[in-house]
């Protein structure tokens, strides 16, 4: 039993691909970031070197996997029990994970992973998996409609998600080319009100049967006039009728707004993850 750790996409498709594909839901995070590696190149997520692991068990298969592309927490997928107590001590060790700052686990494992590392750290966010049961109309529907982006809405597209990442306090920043990327597959949608964008959502491309909704972003002034469920919907109906058979969302725990709007929609939670950052 053991971690193997590498720079290679290739190697760590090969190895891990197949185990991280066989539960898409718990491990959508490793599969979104690796397919936007392998689709936009190692710099995809920032100028940092992305770094690869799989865990083998004593049967020589490969049951997990995790990556990491700095400036981003390290994301761990679903291993067994042995795996993240072993991932502490790699931690400590291993010189390719010696620039990880911070990880991203379910939450038992986060917890355990934490403990393992053996250094004061603290959760800097929780967020729950949502997965469609059943898609329920927004009820009161909203005013306006939703459409599409286009290449003319770059512009607004870049500042909203920028605006997104700020708010949600995230080390993302927004990339023409992941957005231009989106709207090449109708992966992002505006919801217009008298002709006027009014909120955003994405989805992304479906892997295996599953895509993720994200992000869903309305400016300050127009929120509480129910035009981000609009928009939810219309990207989960959209993400449907690109193949997916699952429909998954992250939210933050601290936001019961988008908690309750996604339950009313028909989402229900599936686990608790957290972001272990160091004192």
């Amino acid at each position: 039993m053991t971690w193997t750790f590498t720079t290679d996409l290739t190697a760590y498709l090969a190895a891990a691909g197949p185990a991280a594909a066989a539960q898409p839901v718990s491990n959508t995070l490793l599969l979104t970031v690796a397919d936007g590696l392998r689709r936009r190149g190692g710099g995809a997520y920032g100028d940092g070197t992305p770094v690869f692991g799989w865990w083998t068990g004593p049967d020589r298969t490969v049951v997990g996997g995790l990556l990491c592309t700095p400036p981003f927490p390290m994301v761990l997928g679903v291993v067994p029990a042995e795996a993240v107590r072993a991932l502490g001590a790699a931690l400590r060790a291993e010189p390719l994970l010696a620039g990880v700052r911070a990880f991203n686990a379910r939450r038992p494992d986060a917890e355990a992973l934490a403990a393992a590392w053996g250094r004061p750290t603290r959760i800097a966010e929780e967020l729950r998996l949502y997965r469609l049961a059943g898609l329920v109309a927004p009820d009161p529907a909203p005013s306006g409609r939703a459409r599409p982006a286009t290449g003319a809405d770059l512009p607004l597209l870049m500042e909203w998600i920028e605006a997104f990442h700020e708010e949600a306090g995230g080390h993302g920043t927004a990339s023409e080319t992941a957005l231009r990327e989106r709207i090449s597959y109708g992966g992002a949608l505006l919801w217009e009100h008298e002709g006027e964008p009014v909120s955003l959502a994405g989805f992304f491309r479906p892997i295996g049967s599953a895509s993720r909704i994200g992000p869903v972003y309305t400016p300050p002034a127009h929120r509480g006039r129910g035009y981000a469920a609009g928009v939810t919907h219309a990207a989960t109906r959209a993400a449907h009728a690109a193949g997916a058979t699952e429909v998954l969302l992250f939210t933050d725990l601290a936001n019961p707004t988008s908690n309750g709007v996604y339950q009313r929609l028909g989402y229900t939670p599936v686990e608790d993850r957290a972001e272990v950052v160091p004192v």
